[in-house]
């Protein structure tokens, strides 16, 4: 939906991020690396995609065993930033918030909290029971 859109003053100034920047910011396995994606990430107005978050989520979880309760909590803090924007805040903080719970992957989690709004359609039966909740 158009609405729901990210408005922003000036899209000229903003800064789209690649996975490798927050996954070095939130990992700091390189220090280097991790203060210039801290420097970008504290002073630039930066944009972060859906499909960035995806694969930052597919990363922590998969390469860095990290549990999805610790993922969805820094990822959360991070959309927060003020500086920072995402396609549609709120439906990024609900699947964040969902996918701390549920048995389901991230991106089902972005679907999910979709489906105020949108008709989600699936033949996945837990993406199914996670939109029938979320329409209560």
């Amino acid at each position: 939906m158009l609405g729901n859109l990210v408005q922003l003053i000036n899209l000229k100034n903003m800064i789209r991020i690649d996975t490798n920047y927050i996954i070095r910011y939130l990992v700091n396995d390189n220090v280097e690396m991790a203060d210039i994606a801290e420097n970008i990430l504290m002073t630039k107005n930066v944009f972060i995609s859906n499909e960035i978050l995806a694969e930052v989520v597919y990363v922590l979880l998969g390469v860095y065993e990290i549990k999805k309760e610790d993922i969805s909590i820094q990822l959360i803090k991070l959309i927060n930033f003020k500086n920072i924007a995402t396609s549609n805040h709120n439906v990024i903080q609900k699947a964040l918030e969902l996918f701390k719970t549920k048995n389901i992957d991230f991106v089902d989690c972005l679907l999910c909290a979709y489906s105020p709004q949108d008709e989600i359609i699936t033949f996945d039966k837990k993406l199914n029971k996670c939109v029938a909740s979320s329409k209560v």
